[in-house]
């Protein structure tokens, strides 16, 4: 058994970041299932700082590409220049070829742009000229966005939403945490915990988690859940894809892996099954006439589905 576990990342972010549970969790279930991680919520409340703080805790490669209108998919993967010195084409890599790379604001560029990093996120590769190029492993994206202020963004097909494997949504502190991220930040720069796990013990968490037992009955149960999204709603266009399905299990295998067990349970998949559903299911028009939240909708889908 590795010495260095899963929690030490999560208590070294907790040196830095206040409250934000969900989130934390949510960063390391992604970094143990091998994908990748979309942070949704207002302004302000430390979606790069949590971002960072966990490429930090880890000894591995960084980059961070703030998405802008102007931007150009070789400013992410790369491009060829010619050398006049040895009068020939050199290929430069771009800022994807990292360990953890962090986009933010991913919907301020355009659709080129996103689809130049989805498709690195989904192949783990990327092709700049004729050559194609392996990304390192491990590699995952955290991509940052704001739902309020849409000036100036361009909104994410449903497609592409669907190569996150999970969605998390970034909520207001508490008056309590808030007053906590007062005392701490004010006074003087608190800074993210460095190397406190390194790459190899991701690649072990990784095979512990795919490790983990899955009960036939749950994977069935994990099935129903997705086949209710795709039943006719009200509120509901379009429902989760298989892609849905996969995410849910490997999320209850990391979740059970967080929790020290080498088996899920039925809490584990209703626990992740919000995260991997939201940003994958069509809502309707309707869903804002009625002022209903789509984590109501998703909960109630869960709910009506029978516990095995």
């Amino acid at each position: 058994m590795n010495g260095k576990r899963p929690g030490d990342i999560v208590h070294a972010l907790h040196q830095t970041i206040v409250g934000q549970t969900a989130v934390v969790e949510a960063l390391l279930l992604g970094l143990l299932a091998d994908g990748h991680v979309l942070l949704e919520g207002p302004p302000g409340l430390a979606k790069t700082l949590a971002c960072r703080s966990l490429a930090t805790a880890l000894e591995g490669e960084f980059r961070r590409v703030q998405f802008t209108p102007d931007l150009l998919p070789s400013d992410i993967v790369g491009t060829r220049i010619f050398d006049q010195r040895e009068s020939r084409f050199t290929t430069m890599l771009g800022p994807i070829f990292a360990n953890v790379v962090l986009a933010d604001e991913i919907n301020r560029a355009p659709a080129k742009v996103q689809s130049a990093l989805l498709e690195g996120m989904q192949e783990r590769q990327v092709t700049i000229g004729l050559q194609s190029f392996p990304l390192p492993d491990p590699f995952i994206v955290m991509a940052t966005m704001n739902p309020f202020d849409t000036d100036g963004t361009y909104q994410l097909p449903l497609a592409q939403m669907d190569r996150f494997l999970l969605r998390a949504a970034v909520e207001y502190p508490s008056k309590e945490e808030e007053l906590t991220i007062l005392e701490r930040f004010a006074v003087e720069n608190t800074q993210p915990v460095h190397a406190v796990a390194g790459m190899q013990d991701v690649l072990a968490w990784r095979a512990e988690a795919r490790a983990v037992h899955l009960e036939e009955n749950l994977k069935r149960y994990i099935v129903e859940l997705v086949a209710v999204t795709r039943e006719p709603h009200d509120l509901i266009d379009h429902g989760a894809s298989p892609r849905a399905t996969l995410a849910i299990a490997n999320l209850a295998r990391a979740k059970a892996l967080l929790a020290g067990r080498d088996y899920a349970i039925p809490d584990d998949v209703r626990a992740v099954a919000p995260l991997a559903l939201h940003h994958r299911i069509d809502f309707s028009y309707r869903l804002a006439t009625q002022g209903a939240r789509p984590e109501a909708v998703i909960q109630g889908l869960i709910a009506g589905v029978p516990t095995p």
